[in-house]
C-alpha cells in the first residue's frame, strides 16, 4: 500500500510545504487506498503507453500511473503543489510535472513533445467545477488519445453517460457521444477524499471513436442545435429550438416536420440521428 494513501502522511507532507486546500480550485485529494490502483488499471495504460494526468494533487494517482505506464505528464495549475509533488514523486523518473492551466495548455504540442511514437491516454481526478468545460475541450480538439478516464461528481457521471433518448440525457450526453462511447466504471464515496466533499463521485471512461456515430455536414451547427434543444428542458423541443436558434415557431415546425419529428417531442427523446436530421433541416432552411 502506498504511503500516499495514509492521511497522516499526506497531511504531514502538505503541512511541511505550507499547503492549504483551495475551495476555488476544487481541491479534494484521493486517500482511499483502493481507488487509485483500480482507476490506473482501468485507464488503458501499460508499459508502452504515455499518460496525461490533469490535477495530480498530492500525487496519489500519479504514483500508480507511473508504475504501470511508460511516462506520465502531470498538469498542475497550483504552483504551491510543485514542491509537494517533487517530494511525493521523487522515486519516479518517468514523471514530468507541468505547471500550467489545462484549459489553456496546448495538448497537441504536449503529446508531440512528450509522447512521440506512443499510444496516449488521459487519466484524472477532475475538479468538479471544470468537468464539462475540460472534457469538451479535450474531445473537441480531437487529441490523438485512445481513452479519457476521469473521476467526476456522480451526478455529472450519470448525465455524461446517459443514453440518448432517455430522461437522464442532456446536451453534454449528446455532445460526448459524438466523439466517444462513455461508460461508468465504479462509484467512489465522498469519504475517499481529503477533505471529503459533500457528494459521491464516479469514475468514467470515454472510449474515443475514430468516426462520429452520425454524419453532421456542419458540426458547429449540430452542437448549436443540441445546446438549443436542451435550453429549456421543461418545454417542448419546438419551443426550445425556437428560443435557442432565434427562429419563428412556424419555421421550427417546418424543420421538425421535414425531419419526421412530432411537434410535441422533447429534447430528451431525441436520438443522435434525429439531432443530425434536425441539423440538416436547419441548414436547408438557411
Amino acid at each position: 500500500m502506498s504511503k500516499l494513501t495514509d492521511i497522516n502522511y499526506v497531511k504531514g507532507v502538505l503541512s511541511r510545504h505550507g499547503f492549504t486546500f483551495s475551495k476555488a480550485l476544487g481541491q479534494n485529494f484521493l486517500v482511499n487506498p483502493a481507488v487509485c490502483p483500480k482507476m490506473a488499471s482501468l485507464c488503458g495504460a501499460d508499459s508502452r503507453t504515455g499518460v496525461i494526468e490533469i490535477g495530480p494533487g498530492a500525487g496519489v494517482l500519479t504514483n500508480e500511473l507511473a508504475q504501470i505506464s511508460c511516462k506520465v505528464a502531470a498538469v498542475e495549475l497550483d504552483k504551491r503543489l510543485l514542491p509537494v509533488l517533487a517530494e511525493t514523486l521523487a522515486a519516479h523518473d518517468n514523471v514530468k510535472v507541468i505547471n500550467d492551466d489545462a484549459m489553456k495548455l496546448n495538448f497537441h504540442q504536449l503529446i508531440q513533445d512528450e509522447f512521440a511514437g506512443m499510444e496516449v491516454v488521459i487519466c484524472a481526478n477532475l475538479p468538479y467545477y471544470i468537468t464539462s468545460p475540460i472534457l469538451m475541450r479535450l474531445l473537441e480538439e480531437r487529441l490523438p488519445v485512445k481513452a479519457i478516464t476521469v473521476m467526476v461528481q456522480k451526478e455529472a457521471a450519470d448525465r455524461i453517460c446517459a443514453e440518448p433518448g432517455t430522461r437522464a440525457s442532456g446536451a453534454i450526453s449528446a455532445a460526448v457521444r459524438y466523439y466517444c462511447v462513455p461508460e461508468q466504471l465504479f462509484k467512489v464515496s465522498a469519504g475517499s477524499f481529503l477533505p471529503a466533499p459533500k457528494v459521491d463521485s464516479a469514475v468514467i471512461r470515454l472510449n474515443i471513436l475514430k468516426e462520429p456515430p452520425v454524419q453532421a455536414a456542419d458540426e458547429r451547427l449540430f452542437f448549436k442545435v443540441v445546446r438549443a434543444a436542451f435550453l429549456q428542458r421543461r418545454k417542448t423541443l419546438s419551443n426550445s429550438l425556437s428560443a435557442g436558434l432565434s427562429l419563428p415557431k412556424a419555421a421550427v415546425g417546418e424543420i421538425l416536420a421535414s425531419a419526421g419529428i412530432p411537434a410535441n417531442a422533447r429534447a430528451e427523446e431525441m436520438t443522435m440521428q434525429q439531432f443530425a436530421d434536425i441539423t440538416a433541416a436547419v441548414q436547408a432552411l438557411s
